[in-house]
């Protein structure tokens, strides 16, 4: 008699391919726990509301048997040790924004935005399809991880400033909290950059330690109250034009992972992008209009400004890449498709966009 008949003549055919189909399913989705630490305050629900994002689609994907906990800033690590934290293994996962770490080398500004770098579009493209995640891992692998995008904040404004900033001349002497390796560009003009946590941004400016701030954009500004010290409100953020935010994981945890928790984490992080950029999308225009009415005075960065911060920029990036060749490697496959990327945007993206821009106004 064959086994299969035999079993199904005992009455075990049942119970026969529950024991077999049990350990199959146990084994393609084993119980893990893992931690994420952020860079963020819990208050700023759109950063760190992508890591609460990604961490529940991946519960939800997985039946919770892939659990990713996720803590603010300071509650395992400060928020600016993110990165260090996965690498060294303290935790899994790090949600954080790589640039916070080009003082160990430049290079890492590129996983989230150097100055005049592409748009949040062009950005992701240079991402997923573009090369963008093969260059960058190849880098982020010395340090022990690899990295997903797993959000992004659109292009971002110019900062807060206790006093109106009209020429070039107006940057030299200034103290200017400000993310990552852009402050290195505006240095070069005179300025004096610092790098500071969000939660101790508004005390610095409230004190007078500081004479300017830039963060995010309207809504996550409004939330951390900027322009009740600092009434004048810059844009563009030149230095952000597309920021993505980053879900570094430990090497060693991501390739002991299974193929499918993999695929998952993947995919949540893509979800996690899109969803962060949609809420900004959503709130930016609305806080803008209530900062704008709780008295904040919006102003444009005069077209000196930015022609020179450009150029220091450029300069400033040409002589790290001379120098260090993982950032001329990452450097050159951006800009290649930032550039492509533009040519074609002002012939169809950015001529739309003015013409509704002109008609939004009523």
């Amino acid at each position: 008699m064959k086994r299969r008949e035999f079993l199904k003549a005992t009455g075990l055919g049942a119970a026969a391919a529950t024991a077999v189909a049990a350990p199959a399913i146990a084994q393609s989705m084993p119980k893990i726990k893992w931690r994420m630490t952020a860079s963020w305050p819990k208050s700023l629900d759109t950063l760190y509301g992508g890591a609460v994002v990604l961490s529940k689609a991946v519960a939800e994907a997985t039946d919770n048997n892939f659990e990713i906990q996720v803590f603010a800033g300071g509650e395992i690590v400060p928020g600016l040790q993110a990165l260090d934290a996965t690498s060294n293994g303290t935790v899994e996962m790090g949600h954080t924004a790589s640039y916070y770490y080009f003082g160990k080398d430049p290079t890492f500004a590129f996983g989230t935005s150097v100055a005049f770098g592409p748009n949040a579009r062009l950005n992701q493209g240079w991402y997923y399809t573009g090369g963008g995640k093969e260059v960058l891992n190849d880098f982020y692998k010395k340090y022990n991880v690899t990295m997903l995008v797993a959000g992004n904040t659109t292009c971002q404004m110019g900062g807060w400033y206790r006093k109106e900033i009209k020429t070039v001349a107006d940057l030299k002497g200034l103290k200017l909290r400000i993310g990552g390796f852009p402050g290195e560009v505006l240095a070069r003009l005179g300025a004096v950059p610092q790098q500071i946590a969000a939660g101790d941004i508004y005390p610095s400016l409230e004190k007078g330690t500081i004479d300017a701030a830039e963060w995010v954009g309207p809504y996550d500004d409004y939330k951390l109250g900027f322009y009740k010290v600092a009434p004048y409100y810059y844009y563009p953020g030149w230095w952000e034009g597309g920021s993505m935010i980053n879900a570094f994981i430990n090497l060693n945890k991501w390739n002991a992972l299974p193929k499918s928790y993999q695929a998952i984490l993947t995919n949540a992080a893509a979800y996690a992008n899109d969803w962060m950029t949609a809420k900004y999308d959503e709130l930016n225009p609305v806080y803008l209009r209530k900062l704008l009415g709780a008295g904040a005075k919006l102003r444009a960065f005069s077209p000196a400004i930015m022609e020179a911060c450009y150029k220091s920029a450029k300069e400033l990036h040409a002589e790290i890449s001379k120098k260090n060749e993982s950032f001329k490697k990452v450097y050159e496959s951006q800009t290649a498709f930032e550039n492509n990327g533009y040519q074609w945007w002002q012939v169809a993206e950015l001529n739309y966009n003015a013409f509704m821009a002109q008609h939004s106004r009523g």
